[in-house]
């Protein structure tokens, strides 16, 4: 089986947002969900709490993104 970019999912505080996907990426998420499922042995009833994974995982490994957090000063820190 591949290896998924995404591993277990943990609980954590969360900040309520509303988005909109397109039909085909929630889909995906869906599919998503169940490869990951099986992968990890955890049950993802909710293909939603893969949003904030993936996100992280994807901010985590952009690297341009990570050379400007470096280098340049930002509100939020």
């Amino acid at each position: 089986m591949a290896k998924l970019k995404l591993g277990a999912i943990v609980d954590d505080r969360p900040v309520k947002i509303s988005i909109e996907l397109p039909a085909k990426l929630y889909a995906d998420l869906k599919v998503y969900a169940e490869v990951l499922s099986r992968e990890q042995g955890q049950t993802i009833a909710d293909p939603a709490k893969l949003i904030a994974p993936m996100l992280t995982r994807f901010i985590q490994t952009d690297r341009a993104f990570l050379r400007l957090r470096r280098t340049q000063p930002f509100g939020s820190e």
